[in-house]
């Protein structure tokens, strides 16, 4: 009897034993575990639309286009009103964005184009002196992917993959057909066939869909195309910390539209603009998609999600309106480049915060190489800034207070609340506190401010390199108010 006794008060002491190194063991896993999380790396995503003007999306006050996906990062996160991107124009306002630079400062001042001109040419495209921001990003241990628009050179040297991107789908010019016009239910407009297509239904082999550097053929609509392998990216990579850049090509022309967009607008009598609006709405479903795929994934508070258009809307088309900004792409007015720019990041970014500070599509280079705790570039000037300690309050002032643009003949500078704009050797001066549509010229009342402004420009023109290549003269009706704005002259 004693011996069993004290065989039980053996086993006991053992059980207890062995409960307390288990209850350790679990704890030490539980702790290793929240400090897994705790030095998460945020994932960074990138969205753009393109020629995506301001009153495009309903977050602005337009109604004509319900975007609730697009306005759902506003309302989650910051939606700002006075946000630019660094040209009114495509290719040059993304070789900005990727290099944290103002593009003029290694000659990327005008369009990468045309097609056969950017196919000729092997120079055309974003230097390889520069520095790309998914190359500092993949130096910093993030895996990096594209889905879409590339615009930077068609060059085999100039691609995504060899630009810092580890995967890459999409295509390498400036506009492609989005679907084959005689499917059932399409709706197309003329200039379907811009991108080079051999026929009305057919893409250029000059200008295809890659995965990574392979062409292949996509039947689905490209608009959802990309958000199909921007959404497979997020799943694919969601055990790591990844940077995805999601240059959407909607709504830049050829104007194109499925059945299931058009019915969306059974009342719009206008077929340009009804096309139009369902492009627009296409897009902000595949923002949607990408933004479920990471709640889906539980990774929507480790991610910051950037949400801007590359310029304004291209009112020459007849499509669009920038309201209640003035003109358009191509212009150096602000509806050429004051953007639809909001972002998210749930926990770290107060939600439904409306900002005014003075932005640029520069400052996202800086600040995800901040979010990754990587290193920037130490051998040349950087023009952007790291927007998180602007936007927590740390930084009372505002990031930046002048901003400048030029296109050829053209250009633009804005100091707080002025701006100074040129054509050629005239001059126009706005107050944009008061005046964002630009309407009261105030040149000939405050020409101390003018005489300021232009000091300020020179100084910054000062600091930029000739074009790599001429600008491609654009079509249409360029005046303002009598004044000619066509770049090239």
């Amino acid at each position: 009897m004693k011996q069993r006794t004290a065989w039980v008060i053996s086993m006991t002491l053992i059980a207890l034993l062995l409960a307390g190194i288990t209850g350790v063991t679990a704890h030490q896993r539980s702790s290793t575990t929240v400090g897994r999380q705790a030095a998460r790396k945020p994932n960074v995503v990138f969205i753009l639309g393109d020629d995506l003007g301001y009153c495009d999306v309903s977050m602005y006050g337009c109604k004509e286009i319900p975007t609730p996906n697009i306005d759902s990062i506003g309302k989650n996160g910051i939606r700002f009103t006075n946000a630019y991107v660094s040209a009114p124009v495509c290719s040059p306002s993304r070789a900005g964005l990727m290099t944290g630079r103002y593009q003029q400062r290694f000659g990327f001042e005008f369009n990468a184009g045309p097609l056969q001109r950017a196919i000729n040419s092997k120079d055309m495209g974003l230097p390889l002196t520069e520095i790309t921001l998914a190359q500092v990003m993949k130096k910093a241990g993030y895996a990096t992917g594209m889905v879409g628009k590339w615009h930077m050179g068609m060059n085999d040297r100039y691609m995504p993959t060899q630009r810092g991107f580890d995967e890459y789908f999409g295509f390498l010019f400036g506009a492609n057909l989005y679907v084959d016009p005689n499917k059932p239910g399409v709706m197309s407009r003329p200039g379907a066939n811009a991108g080079g297509a051999v026929t009305g239904s057919t893409r250029s082999p000059q200008n295809p869909i890659y995965r990574n550097t392979t062409p292949i053929e996509e039947e689905e609509y490209l608009t959802e195309a990309f958000a199909r392998e921007a959404v497979a990216y997020v799943d694919r990579h969601q055990k790591e910390p990844f940077f995805l850049y999601a240059p959407f090509n909607a709504p830049h022309e050829p104007f194109q539209a499925t059945q299931k967009y058009l019915d969306r607008f059974p009342n719009v009598k206008d077929e340009r603009r009804r096309i139009y609006m369902a492009m627009v709405s296409a897009l902000d479903d595949g923002v949607g998609a990408i933004l479920k795929k990471l709640r889906e994934t539980g990774l929507e508070r480790d991610t910051l999600v950037v949400f801007l258009s590359d310029n304004g809307c291209a009112t020459y088309t007849g499509a669009c309106t920038n309201d209640p900004l003035r003109f358009g792409k191509l212009t150096h007015l602000e509806g050429g480049f004051r953007v639809p720019f909001a972002m998210q990041w749930p926990g770290h970014l107060k939600a439904g915060v409306v900002s005014d500070q003075v932005i640029s599509s520069l400052d996202l280079f800086p600040t995800a190489v901040a979010l990754a705790g990587g290193e920037l570039p130490k051998n040349r000037v950087l023009d952007g800034v790291n927007l998180m300690p602007y936007l927590s309050g740390k930084i009372k002032t505002s990031p930046h207070e002048v901003l400048c643009w030029r296109n050829g003949p053209n250009g633009a500078v804005r100091k707080g609340n002025w701006k100074l704009f040129k054509a050629g050797a005239h001059y126009w001066l706005y107050d944009l506190s008061e005046d964002i549509g630009e309407h009261k010229d105030l040149a000939a009342a405050r020409p101390e401010i003018v005489e300021q402004l232009k000091t300020e420009f020179a100084r910054w023109e000062a600091q930029m390199k000739e074009p790599l290549w001429p600008c491609r003269k654009p079509g249409g009706n360029w005046e303002f108010e009598g004044v000619n704005l066509d770049p090239c002259v």
